[in-house]
């Protein structure tokens, strides 16, 4: 199980995603670009003294991404709030690449496009719009692992 943020624009929800993959030692992607630099002090301060467990691939582009997956196999899901399957309902595999968009955008029509499945966290509260990105990787991965037993 991997983890991708393509387009993160926020350092802190990046360090603390960091932390959380760091803490489960699951390997981090990060897409470029970022909004952000990779030596932010948010992003460090966020990630704490975590960053040397952390398994993190930095890839320029989401073409180099692609190639990468391509090369390692496994499924690509993609997190948005117009998914298809209830993060709940979906049955994971240790192959699986958990792919989460940007804070403001989500991920591209484009990429979802390529995602085998699309997968929703439900929001109660129709006013909100949706889950802070480093909350809903943590609640995807946590049942993606609670599921492969990992």
């Amino acid at each position: 199980m991997q983890v991708v943020l393509v387009y993160p624009e926020i350092p802190q929800n990046t360090g603390n995603i960091a932390r959380t993959c760091a803490g489960t030692a699951t390997p981090l992607h990060l897409v470029a670009p970022l909004g952000f630099e990779i030596s932010d002090r948010y992003l460090k301060r966020a990630g704490l003294d975590y960053w040397p467990y952390v398994d993190l691939h930095y890839h320029n582009s989401y073409a180099d991404f692609q190639k990468v997956c391509a090369d390692t196999g496994g499924r690509l899901l993609g997190f948005t709030v117009r998914g298809e399957k209830n993060y709940l309902d979906f049955s994971y595999e240790k192959t699986d690449w958990l792919v989460f968009g940007s804070e403001s955008q989500g991920l591209p029509p484009d990429i979802l496009a390529q995602c085998s499945q699309t997968i929703y966290i439900p929001i109660s509260q129709p006013q909100v719009r949706s889950f802070n990105l480093s909350v809903s990787v943590a609640v995807g991965l946590f049942e993606a692992r609670r599921q492969v037993g990992s």
